[in-house]
């Protein structure tokens, strides 16, 4: 840092979900922009966003300070809790933040608010810089109460325990007690000699932001802007003001400035991201990893060709040779790129599914490009029988973990779950979260309602922006016409009114506003989880998540494993078992679902007319008109309809194209690339010459251009 004069170290994010509209990226750009070298986030009583904050924040050459705004509950349990800030000052911080964080969470919730205790504090403060939260710390209030002694008794015992890592925090946010809180800080601090730190306590990025700031707080508070009853907790001061600003403010108090420059100095966190810490599988003595690995593989490939090849056929030995030289590179690419224990950690546990009745999904997804996969069981599709490349699950070209949708039955897949944690320890086992935030059409109603406006018009407001996933409300601009009609109309009475809805809806859509469970990521650690993130849970301590979101969990060096939950195993499940009562009464044996041909041609003449009720992607309207279209009479034409049955293809009239050819009604042709599309032809005429699928891609670049698969 080249001679800065103000870093500001009290930052709450759009994360801290209570309050704050400062979205990460903005925040950097600001930093930028403002050219300071440096800035801390401290979201409430959470890191949501700290694998976001530090990664953007290092890239754009800001150094990323961390820290978190804890609630601490007071000593006596009639009194209301109070602010304390930590900053990491090292990776011993980090961790010790990450377990007080962790800790509150699990066990000391009180109406949904998790907060630390004091001596949890005391006792894990190594690596940790406090400041004392100014007017909503413990001492700020006891000297705005005047209660002189009992601040002086609670300043030294945190001087006492963290030494030159603590320091009076003073504002000037123009919000009530501020004022009478620094002057008596002051004093405090020249006379126990602590260090005196400013801080802005900043909630938004622009002066201007300070409205939808209110609203946002409102939104969460359920209150509206103009109940006089609501606590005015903020202040329009409180945006990222600039070092000038902050040195003018403080000009009486210059140390106070410097100190926060200090401090700054002080933090330094290197996060390690992108490396993989995948937990150790056991394996019998005598063996490596990659030894045990591929014996697993060639032990296991060697049970499906039993019942695939006929060892009697002509062409056995030819065909043999294409899956075992396709088995050894797989095992090649695998053990160079190190995941040989991330194969058998999944095998393991869809294994252990299917021996104690768990329906498992026999695997879809790139991973069914693997061989590898198939012969250890953990998917149930031959990769050369339906031409799938394994380069599209793992690329030696570009290194990024393998990751298996495994689908269990919806009713068994946490007796799966509850496996793996006891093999591996329940310490290091947990869920992933999700972040839910303020979507188009939700936030127009939202709005609406904290700013008083009228039910009928938030109501008809909403129901213009239209139900598509992902609708944002510039897209509903752009593409509804009588939603801009209704904004623009002057003979309308309540123009006025939506575009003030409007304008704080676009400041707001986008923040995130709660947290929920990623709906199958399942992540185990090779230790304790809060070794590598803090842990989130409602509070009854159940529901346990890591506080990093599944892209973030990943950067910072955990396995996702996906456990999906799927109600076609579930229905399919009770079929199999009520058809065997059937069959038991009537001497027949049991029926098992992985027997059943697939070329039942009664099957297939249900397919044809639509019934397809509760069938796996296959059962939406439109879905079912395609399949009357289509008529699927093999297994192959399955798989085409759910790769047709998405917008691109439905929108270029390839669909109709593919319909016509398998049915004769249009020649079947290959894009004639100068002459060479004979090239073509054996990879695009199991789809009649129609480009449908990734692997066709891939393939052509490397026919036509010469590309390696991975490279394709």
């Amino acid at each position: 840092m080249t001679d800065p004069r103000f870093v500001h170290l009290r930052v709450h994010t759009d994360y801290s979900l209570a309050d704050g509209v400062v979205r990460v990226k903005e925040l950097v750009k600001a930093c930028v922009e403002q050219r300071m070298p440096a800035v801390a986030v401290t979201d409430e009583n959470n890191l949501f966003a700290l694998i976001k904050f530090y990664s953007g924040a290092m890239g754009a050459g800001v150094k990323p300070l961390m820290g978190a705004d804890l609630w601490v509950q007071a000593d006596d349990p009639e009194d209301a809790p109070y602010y304390l800030c930590c900053l990491v000052q090292n990776e011993t911080g980090y961790r010790n933040l990450t377990l007080l964080i962790s800790r509150a969470w699990q066990s000391n919730q009180h109406r949904g608010r998790a907060m630390i205790r004091r001596d949890w504090l005391l006792e894990l403060n190594e690596g940790l810089i406090l400041l004392s939260a100014a007017r909503a710390g413990d001492v700020g209030r006891l000297l705005v109460s005047e209660k002189t002694t009992e601040a002086t008794e609670r300043a030294r015992e945190y001087q006492q325990v963290f030494g030159d890592r603590f320091y009076l925090e003073v504002q000037r946010t123009e919000r009530p007690g501020d004022e009478q809180c620094l002057h008596a800080t002051v004093a405090l601090a020249a006379e126990l000699g602590i260090p005196v730190v400013a801080t802005n306590d900043v909630r938004f990025i622009d002066r201007d932001d300070f409205e939808a700031h209110e609203a946002r707080v409102c939104i969460h508070d359920g209150n509206t802007l103009d109940d006089p009853r609501r606590t005015r907790k903020y202040s329009e001061q409180q945006y990222l003001k600039t070092a000038d600003e902050m040195a003018e403010l403080f000009s009486d108090l210059p140390e106070a400035l410097e100190n926060t420059v200090e401090i700054a100095r002080r933090c330094t966190l290197d996060i390690r991201l992108g490396e993989n810490f995948l937990p150790e599988f056991p394996i019998p003595a005598g063996l490596t990893l990659e030894e045990y690995f591929e014996k697993v593989a060639q032990e296991g490939l060697e049970k499906r060709l039993a019942s695939i090849l006929d060892p009697a056929a002509p062409d056995y030995a030819e065909r043999r040779a294409e899956y075992d030289q396709r088995l050894q590179f797989e095992l090649g690419i695998i053990n160079q790129m190190g995941f040989p224990g991330y194969f058998l950690i999944v095998a393991d546990f869809i294994q252990w599914g299917k021996q104690h009745q768990v329906p498992v999904g026999p695997g879809r997804g790139s991973g069914a490009g693997s061989l590898v996969a198939y012969a250890m069981d953990i998917t149930d599709l031959d990769p050369i029988q339906y031409d799938l490349l394994f380069e599209r699950f793992l690329n030696p070209e570009r290194v990024s973990m393998p990751d298996f949708d495994v689908d269990f039955c919806m009713e068994k897949r946490d007796r799966v779950i509850n496996y793996v944690a006891d093999k591996y320890g329940r310490d290091a086992v947990s869920q992933i979260i999700t972040f839910g935030t303020m979507a188009a059409k939700a936030v127009v109603r939202d709005v609406a309602r904290v700013q008083g406006k009228p039910y009928g018009l938030a109501d008809r407001l909403s129901k213009m922006i239209p139900g598509t996933p992902g609708m944002t409300l510039k897209a509903a601009l752009e593409q509804e016409e009588p939603l801009r009609e209704f904004l623009e109309d002057d003979g309308n009475s309540d123009k006025e009114s939506a575009n003030e809805i409007m304008e704080m809806a676009f400041k707001l859509e986008g923040l995130t506003r709660n947290v929920g469970k990623h709906a199958g990521g399942v992540v185990i650690a090779p230790g304790k989880l809060t070794d590598f993130a803090p842990l989130h849970c409602d509070e009854n301590g159940d529901n346990l998540v890591t506080q990093y979101d599944k892209d973030d969990v990943e950067a910072a060096g955990l396995v996702k494993f996906d456990f999906l939950g799927l109600k076609t195993l579930t229905i399919i499940d009770w079929a199999v078992k009520a058809a065997n009562v059937r069959r038991e009464r009537e001497g027949e044996g049991p029926l098992s679902i992985e027997r059943i041909p697939l070329d039942d041609k009664p099957s297939f003449d249900l397919l044809k007319k639509g019934d397809t009720t509760a069938v796996f992607q296959l059962e939406s309207q439109g879905m079912k008109e395609l399949i009357k279209k289509l008529k699927p009479d093999q297994f192959e034409d399955i798989i085409a309809l759910v790769a047709l049955y998405r917008p691109g293809p439905l929108e270029s009239g390839m669909v109709d194209n593919f319909i016509n050819r398998k049915h004769g009604r249009e020649p079947v042709s290959y894009p004639d690339v100068k002459y060479q599309h004979e090239w073509l032809k054996p990879i695009l005429a199991p789809t009649y010459g129609v480009i449908l699928y990734q692997e066709q891609v891939m393939q052509i670049a490397q026919v036509l251009a010469g590309y390696t698969l991975g490279g394709a």
